[in-house]
């Protein structure tokens, strides 16, 4: 380890407030993409901050999680479609897909010999990936644990299945219980089902690239299964995720070199409670939009603070982004007034929004 990543470690255990970093999983991971501008996330992760606790010292808890119904009605439905060793999920593949599926085996990693840890079980998954990559067998891995490195830390996943052997290339598939109604889904449920199996597949493909061969061995097309209709019958839908995995891949990089960021934080900056607490969060920069209400715990935090100093991000990402470098609601008005002169950076977006507002009035003359 260099002289670097031992004062970044240093760093980032002080943020913590010298307590244990939390462990991500997949669902945490998947986050990440949601706002990969976010500094004040980007430091958090990367030092394993648990948010949630953060943000009900702050005042501002998060209603994260399933509730306890949802849950057991997943439970059941995974186990539904995984009993007989997969053989629902196989009739699906190959009658609703048309694939190709061959007569496969079947391995359960869920415990190995008795043993639920996690190093047994990585280590047997990819003792039979392996085996499986050679042979070409078609197989059915169950429960798998596969491993992925963010900014130094070690987190274990475990996606719902990989099938083996579809056209020779992996394929990850993901269980759900939402409901595809008519053929249609909740959009923000896809695609947060999309950004998850992502996270799958690429520490799917970096453990197939351990092991010696092409990362493209492991299919970007995921399999997603869902209750039909109203009812707990399956479907499948073939979900592409090379757009997630492109974003994950950007915002994980960045992970790595966080510590750009952490070097222009004050040097004694902690997030442990206290009085103190609020002014150290506000000390890093966040980039608030709508949106983090669905996957960030501190999203109410940002929020108010945003609402609190006018930031242009309340009004949703597209809307910050059409300003062109406006941070301030204030300065977008003053600007489309004509009350506030622009600094050359932003001479073209005061002429658009100058255009705004005089068809806004015209318009608006109109119509009285």
């Amino acid at each position: 380890m260099s002289d670097t990543d031992t004062a970044l470690d240093f760093d980032l255990d002080r943020l913590r407030g010298g307590t244990p970093p939390r462990n991500h999983d997949a669902r945490t991971i998947a986050a990440l993409t949601a706002n990969p501008g976010c500094a004040r996330r980007g430091v958090m992760d990367a030092a394993g901050v648990d948010k949630d606790f953060l943000a009900r010292e702050l005042g501002f808890p998060s209603p994260f999680g399933q509730s306890q119904f949802a849950i057991t009605r997943g439970n059941v439905f995974e186990a539904q479609v995984k009993a007989d060793g997969c053989a629902e999920l196989l009739t699906l593949l190959r009658e609703r897909l048309g694939l190709e599926v061959p007569e496969v085996a079947y391995d359960d990693l869920e415990v190995v010999a008795g043993n639920e840890g996690r190093e047994l079980r990585h280590a047997r998954t990819r003792r039979l990936l392996a085996r499986a990559l050679e042979s070409g067998e078609g197989t059915l891995f169950d429960h798998p644990l596969l491993r992925l490195e963010i900014a130094g830390q070690v987190a274990y996943l475990e996606p719902d299945v990989i099938a083996f052997q579809l056209r020779g290339r992996l394929h990850v598939i993901e269980i759900k219980s939402f409901a595809v109604v008519d053929g249609q889904a909740e959009p923000e449920q896809v695609a947060a089902a999309a950004r998850q199996s992502a996270v799958y597949v690429l520490a799917l493909r970096r453990l197939v690239a351990e092991l010696g061969h092409r990362p493209d061995r492991v299919s970007h097309e995921v399999f997603l299964v869902c209750p039909e209709n109203f009812s707990n019958r399956p479907t499948a839908t073939p979900l592409d995720v090379r757009p997630q995995l492109a974003v994950l891949e950007r915002q994980l990089a960045r992970l790595t070199k966080i510590d750009r960021i952490v070097g222009e934080l004050p040097p004694d900056l902690t997030f442990a409670p206290g009085d103190a607490l609020p002014e150290a969060v506000r000390a890093v920069e966040a980039r608030y939009a709508p949106d983090c209400m669905s996957s960030c715990e501190m999203a109410f935090f940002c929020r108010d603070e945003a609402r609190a100093c006018g930031a242009t991000g309340t009004l949703g990402r597209s809307v910050r982004d059409d300003l062109g470098g406006v941070d301030s609601i204030g300065t977008a008005l003053g600007l489309a007034e004509g009350t506030l002169e622009p600094s050359d950076d932003l001479a073209e977006t005061a002429v658009q929004l100058r255009t705004a507002a005089r068809l806004r009035r015209e318009v608006l003359g109109g119509a009285a």
